[in-house]
């Protein structure tokens, strides 16, 4: 009978132990970051860029890295993308949220960028017979992803809000498709795949898409701008970040290191404006 009792009040001290699981820290803000080359990053960081190391900045990392493995947390230092990618916007993005926001406010990003992919690659009903149609490079970069970069990003994200809150997407992506007047209704399927993937509300948060190197660096594809500036009509939610005087790189395709830093710097007024700093 003693043991009987003994038995019982054990497993009542127990059992709320087992019941509580932990719960996302609402101070831990995550942001989706896709795209193709800028966002995944072209420039090889400089001295200022690696010498930074800030635990309020971290990143999950997409594929393995020497140091760390897929799904991981770490500290958000280039190259964020894969190893071997240079500086993205992203990197100062994050840098300039931190500084700006609360000291007890973390952001982490969660990032799968492939250099020179329309936003076909993204939409998780087209990437199947988009991919076959690539360039060896291309498929060699997918296949770092598993083969679906977007089921890697869905994948990721649902692993990083067991820790935190997404609070927005990053967008760097339509080099690829410039002229195409159908691409902001392509952003905005993705965008809204996105969200149902991850169980949020529709059109919960905001898309954030940043301009291709801009006319007045000579960006060869800055046409693309003016079918950028119509996206928040298909997409309301879509806060645009201006390139104008972001310095681009000899192929003037790419945004250079101090370009970089600059549009991530945009990014981030854009993010703080909506979030009322």
């Amino acid at each position: 009978m003693k043991r009987n009792v003994i038995i019982m009040l054990a497993a009542l001290l127990l059992a709320p132990i087992a019941t509580v699981t932990a719960q996302p820290d609402p101070n831990f803000h995550i942001y989706i970051c896709i795209g193709q080359s800028n966002m995944e990053g072209n420039p090889r960081p400089e001295q200022m860029d690696t010498e930074y190391s800030n635990p309020r900045f971290v990143t999950m990392n997409a594929v393995d890295f020497p140091d760390s493995k897929m799904g991981e947390w770490r500290i958000a230092v280039p190259p964020l993308a894969r190893p071997n990618t240079g500086l993205t916007p992203a990197d100062w993005f994050g840098r300039t949220m931190v500084q700006n926001m609360p000291e007890d406010v973390k952001v982490g990003i969660v990032m799968v960028a492939v250099a020179g992919c329309s936003i076909d690659l993204f939409d998780k009903d087209k990437f199947e017979a988009y991919i076959p149609n690539q360039a060896e490079w291309m498929k060699n970069i997918c296949s770092a992803y598993g083969g679906n970069p977007y089921n890697r990003l869905i994948e990721l994200c649902k692993k990083a809000q067991e820790d935190g809150v997404i609070k927005g997407i990053l967008l760097h992506q339509g080099e690829t498709n410039t002229n195409q007047p159908t691409w902001p209704g392509s952003v905005k399927k993705v965008y809204d795949d996105i969200l149902a993937d991850l169980g949020m509300e529709p059109a919960s948060i905001p898309l954030l898409a940043g301009e291709v190197v801009a006319a007045d660096q000579g960006g060869v594809c800055a046409a693309h701008n003016q079918i950028l500036a119509t996206l928040p009509q298909t997409l309301p939610q879509a806060l645009v970040v201006p390139a104008y005087g972001c310095e681009a790189g000899r192929d003037r395709l790419h945004f250079n290191c101090k370009g970089q830093r600059e549009l991530g710097r945009r990014y981030a007024a854009r993010m703080l404006g909506y979030l009322g700093f």
